[in-house]
């Protein structure tokens, strides 16, 4: 009975005193590894989504409705060719006025294949923007932007 008995003490002492058994296989802490974070995000960041939409090419038409809960800015356009979609009035300055001014540009996406260029009408895009009336605070002219003249509105 001794002999196991000192045998057990030796063999304590000898790992109690080894400093690198915390970190050994041996450890049964050690038998699952240790808790690391990891990410899913890819080491570059994730890619931001660039808008490939163009500047419609005339603005045509430039109105202002008011209504309760502030005005809709309400613009039209007219397209080299027919099928351009996915219109919208895009805010500039994240929608914030500059100077008194609130801008948009009017942004169009091109057909998917080659479309005629047919009549003037059939080329109009239109696109409406809701603006509360606490971004209105302070506004003095509503500006919308395409790519060969922009159109502007005074309150």
């Amino acid at each position: 009975m001794h002999k196991p008995l000192l045998a057990a003490l030796a063999v304590t002492l000898v790992l109690g005193a080894c400093g690198t058994v915390r970190d050994s296989r041996l450890n049964p802490m050690n038998w699952f590894g240790r808790e690391s974070t990891e990410t899913l995000a890819p080491s570059g960041g994730w890619a931001s989504e660039v808008d490939r939409r163009a500047l419609v090419p005339t603005v045509t038409a430039l109105e202002i409705i008011q209504t309760t809960g502030g005005a809709v800015v309400y613009a039209s356009g007219v397209t080299q060719t027919q099928g351009w979609w996915d219109v919208e009035l895009r805010p500039v300055n994240r929608g914030r006025p500059v100077d008194g001014a609130l801008v948009y540009e009017f942004v169009v996406a091109a057909p998917r294949t080659q479309t005629a260029v047919s009549t003037e009408g059939s080329r109009t895009v239109t696109a409406g923007v809701k603006v509360p009336q606490a971004r209105l605070a302070g506004v003095q002219r509503v500006v919308v932007r395409g790519a060969g003249n922009q159109r502007s509105v005074t309150r």
